[in-house]
């Protein structure tokens, strides 16, 4: 029931009424609509006001409000039962349909863009790319149906000449997937004045208009002359005709197509204007130019179309064609159903069109789920004009059936469910309507019936002899009756007018047209002038022109048997969904905000059923439901059904979940279902199980967590498991390798220096370089073995240059014999060695050292860079610089144990500083022998000194 509402706005649900009675319904309808609340409950029915102006309450924010909740919560409104129609196809996974009634003017078109702007935009949170697609291309549908399927009419501005049933598919997210659209019932173009037309010639630029050959002025055409003496000029028609072509391009109509629709409506404009004249025996046109122009737009050759227009090809019993000239009245008759099947082959294409467009394709539900459905419905409401004529019969016949549907589903299903299950309750009195709708549909007996049989008799059939078979085979039915039949009856025509006493009121019919709008004969020379278009879009709308004349034998179904067939599918395809209902009223005739005409709106309210829907629902139960399936939704809201409950039946189970909840005096248990009597019940429990859902969930969530963690603890551990062994197989592997390629190495002659090591797994790589340092050090013990004793002190000489000099200097004579006593060696100073060797001796006496690190002529530099010869003695205690002119005469004689450093050059010279503590350094240039000039001996001076001091 709905809340957040004053009294001062009246009652919002009807069931809260205090008597229900029609005065204080009518009462509190006023008042709602005066106070501008135009909907009002019923239970879960919405009753809409028209209320003739734009109010400010289908925003965003609204939307919001209304999203998720239950009906009760908020104001009454179509978003609201949309919102309701919406949770039950993704709540039950259960089709779901919302069916708008009301008569021509109640704004039923406005309530079904409303209904699709909701549902648009509750759906896709994620902002899927392809369901934003869908959402779209159904949004702008509505704009091309409602331009091409709306026409003027003296009661209504935007009446829908056709009916429009949508079915909208969710996927299991409840995200739209498709849809699809089937239409019923298009009016003829010169019946009333469509929108589009108008739009077209108001709307669209100069040079469109000139391509298609037509003017501005709607007054200049045939089919539009009279609406648009009524119709005032409007900077709208530019702007709606745009937001077609917008709507068109956005669905996916290729220029190519939005070509052919234009032309397709201009050659209509142009039928309109065609005239005849008798010239004799023969029939002409008056006006060749607008035929050419018609050739020209349709793509056919003029010879052609004009010979559709003014004959008709005939086959005789004898398979033999002739050609039939029309008389001026049968050329204006096919000029006319031409026009209006080039309308309605074009309408039909552009259903069709956006169909493939928004059809499901390459549905799974193994793969995708459940695909559910909501319908939405929005069909001419009742109509009676001054004159009605067939198709106000069609209309009026499709709203019997509906009414008959809202009779089966609401009233008779509900009160045959109680009495089924056992349940007592007050019996409500209602009109059954069925008597009404067999009048018109029973086989052999209904009006349908009597005009097919009136239209399929051979000779000269009248519309007045099928009145006269009509009156005869239905005057004895209470509501049927004729001027024939009434003669006292004055309002009726003699051999024109029958009127039926409807659920909606009495509508008197003029019979006058009735079996040709039956027959609809168009000649099948039209058929074939379209199938042989050069314009392939106009050829396709046209395939039934491809037969020859003598090949159409096969009479077609009558219009009011099609449309019967359509609207009898229509009804079972709602009834097999949960029904939803929007119940439309018009206030008033004058399309005034303001005026509200009591005994319009009570006629209304009482054709409609609204008075037997309010005493049915306060005497009924608002919702009902299988004792399993309740269960299985609402057994985490009891502790004794949680998770499984222990009781013999479902129905024990379920009486516990309501007394643990005190609901004991709201409900009734019938022999399969519990029957609940006010929502509020439900939409606690719906409240409840919401609240219990995260907790559950978050228990599932931690148990399968715990789940999933121990599995991956299991596989971490078996992983680590592996890894081990694997590491311990190449580990073992590594070694095995390493001892087979070094198995041999005592035996090679370089052992095992050439030998390439293995690449080592990463847990062995400190132990490589350790097994690498060992073999060479094991290789150089090897190598040291072989080396003469009197060889190891050059050895050591040479390594100790290597480690001070490697990377610092290109040459250091590595590769030769080290003399080290050069100035002793007679070879390499064959004048100084005699003396030398003497004074060597003196001084080895003298100082008492042990041996001569390294001698060598040198050449000293001093600061003014002046050079002398002079000789380097270096032993293990002092470094001499001698005399040689002077026989060695020992010139300087510094401790070795003050010196600190040496220094060198990169390059090949052989300078050498000493460097002393006292910082009184020694500068020499080696001399090479001469026996090798090219000989470098400071590595030699270096390796010596290094050997020394790292002893």
């Amino acid at each position: 029931m709905a809340e957040l509402e004053g009294l001062e706005f009246g009652k919002s649900d009807f069931v809260l009424l205090d008597e229900v009675t029609m005065e204080q319904f009518m009462d509190n309808l006023k008042l709602r609509f005066e106070k501008g609340r135009i909907y009002t409950f019923i239970g879960e029915v919405v009753v809409s006001v028209n209320p003739y102006k734009h109010l400010d309450i289908y925003g965003k924010e609204v939307i919001e409000d209304y999203r998720g909740r239950e009906l009760y919560e908020n104001p009454p409104h179509l978003f609201a039962v949309a919102d309701a129609a919406y949770k039950a196809m993704k709540r039950r996974a259960k089709d779901t349909c919302i069916v708008i009634s009301g008569e021509s003017g109640a704004g039923k078109t406005e309530a079904s863009k409303y209904i699709m702007q909701y549902i648009a935009a509750i759906t896709n949170p994620n902002q899927r790319a392809e369901v934003e697609s869908v959402k779209n291309v159904l949004l702008k549908s509505n704009c091309v149906l409602e331009a091409f399927g709306n026409a003027k009419t003296n009661r209504n501005d935007n009446s829908s000449r056709f009916g429009k049933y949508m079915d909208i598919n969710f996927n299991f997210n409840g995200d739209p997937t498709g849809g699809h659209i089937n239409n019923y019932l298009l009016e003829k173009i010169n019946q009333h004045l469509y929108v589009l037309f108008v739009q077209v010639l108001r709307g669209g630029s100069d040079e469109l208009l000139k391509s298609l050959y037509l003017q501005r002025d709607p007054a200049e055409y045939a089919y539009t002359s009279q609406g648009a003496s009524v119709t005032l000029a409007s900077n709208n028609d530019s702007l709606c005709h745009k937001a077609v072509m917008a709507a068109l391009k956005v669905i996916g109509f290729t220029t190519e197509e939005i070509s052919s629709i234009y032309k397709i409506l201009s050659t209509i404009l142009h039928l309109g204007n065609l005239q005849f004249t008798s010239d004799g025996e023969h029939v002409v046109l008056v006006g060749e130019d607008t035929v050419k122009h018609i050739s020209e737009l349709t793509s056919t050759e003029p010879e052609n179309t004009r010979k559709a227009l003014l004959y008709r090809t005939v086959a005789t019993g004898g398979g033999e064609v002739i050609e039939k000239g029309h008389n001026e009245q049968e050329a204006s008759y096919g000029r006319d159903a031409f026009a209006k099947a080039l309308y309605e082959r074009l309408f039909a294409w552009i259903v069709g069109r956006i169909n493939s467009v928004i059809e499901v394709k390459d549905y799974n539900p193994a793969l995708h789920g459940k695909n559910t459905v909501i319908g939405v419905l929005d069909i001419y409401g009742f109509e009676i004009f001054d004159n009605n004529s067939f198709e106000q019969f069609c209309i009026n016949y499709c709203n019997e059936k509906l009414q008959q549907l809202f009779i089966e589903l609401i009233l008779r299903q509900e009160q045959d469910e109680y009495q089924r299950e056992g349940i007592t309750w007050q019996h409500i009195e209602y009109f059954n309507n069925q008597i009404i709708v067999d009048l018109v549909e029973q086989p052999h007996k209904g009006i349908i019936s009597i005009l097919d049989e009136a239209c399929l008799t051979a000779g000269k059939v009248t519309d007045t002899v099928c009145l006269d078979s009509m009156n005869k085979k239905l005057g004895q039915h209470p509501h049927y009756t004729s001027r024939k039949l009434c003669p006292g009856d004055k309002t009726m025509e003699f051999n024109r007018d029958f009127r039926i006493r409807h659920y909606a009121g009495d509508v008197t019919y003029s019979v006058e047209g009735f079996l040709d709008k039956n027959k609809d004969p168009l000649f099948q020379d039209f058929k074939r002038l379209m199938y042989n278009s050069s314009d392939h879009v106009l050829k396709e709308m046209w395939p039934d022109g491809k037969m020859s004349i003598t090949e159409v034998t096969k009479r077609p179904l009558t219009a009011a048997t099609l449309f019967k067939n359509s609207i009898i599918a229509l009804v079972d395809k709602l009834a097999c969904k949960e029904p939803y209902y929007v119940r439309c009223i018009k206030p008033n005739e004058v399309k005034s905000p303001l005026l509200f005409d009591d005994g319009r709106c009570q006629h209304q309210v009482a054709y409609l059923g609204l008075l037997e829907n309010v005493r049915v629902r306060r005497a009924g139960f608002a919702y009902r439901q299988p004792y399993a399936r309740f269960l299985q939704r609402y057994k985490m809201t009891c502790e004794y059904t949680w998770p499984n409950h222990l009781m013999s039946t479902d129905q024990e189970a379920v009486e516990a979940i309501v007394n643990q909840h005190g609901f004991e005096d709201d409900v009734a248990y019938g022999h399969t279902k519990l029957f609940v009597r006010t929502p509020r019940t439900l939409f606690t429990l719906e409240q409840e199980r919401a609240a219990l859902i995260p907790i559950l969930v978050l228990f599932l969530q931690k148990v399968w967590r715990g789940a999933l963690a121990r599995m991956r603890c299991r596989k971490i551990r078996a992983i680590y498991t592996i890894m081990a062994h694997y590491k311990c197989y190449k580990v073992k592997a590594h070694f095995w390798e390493v001892e087979r390629r070094f198995a041999n190495v005592r035996n090679m002659a370089d052992y095992g220096k050439s030998v390439e090591w293995p690449t080592p797994p990463a847990a062995l790589m400190q132990f490589h370089r350790i097994t690498q340092h060992l073999h060479r050090r094991w290789w150089a013990r090897q190598l040291i073995k072989n080396i003469p004793p009197s060889d190891m002190a050059e050895v050591r000489a040479k390594v100790a240059a290597l480690s001070a000099l490697s990377g610092e200097r290109v040459d250091w004579g590595y590769s030769r014999a080290w003399e080290r006593d050069y100035l002793a060696n007679a070879k390499d100073s064959p004048l100084m060695s005699t003396n030398f060797v003497r004074i060597t001796k003196e001084l080895k006496n003298k100082d008492q050292y042990s041996q001569v690190l390294f001698s060598c002529s040198v050449r000293m530099l001093n600061w003014f860079n002046n050079t002398k010869d002079r000789a380097l003695l270096i032993t293990d205690k002092h470094i001499y610089r001698l005399e040689p002119k002077k026989h060695f005469k020992v010139q300087k004689r510094i401790s070795l144990d003050t010196v600190v450093g040496v220094s060198v050059t990169s390059g090949s010279d052989q300078m050498v500083a000493l460097h002393t503590a006292s910082q009184d350094d020694i500068l020499v240039h080696l001399q090479r022998g001469q026996l090798n000039p090219n000989q470098d001996r400071v590595g030699e001076l270096v390796g010596s000194l290094t050997d020394h001091f790292t002893r």
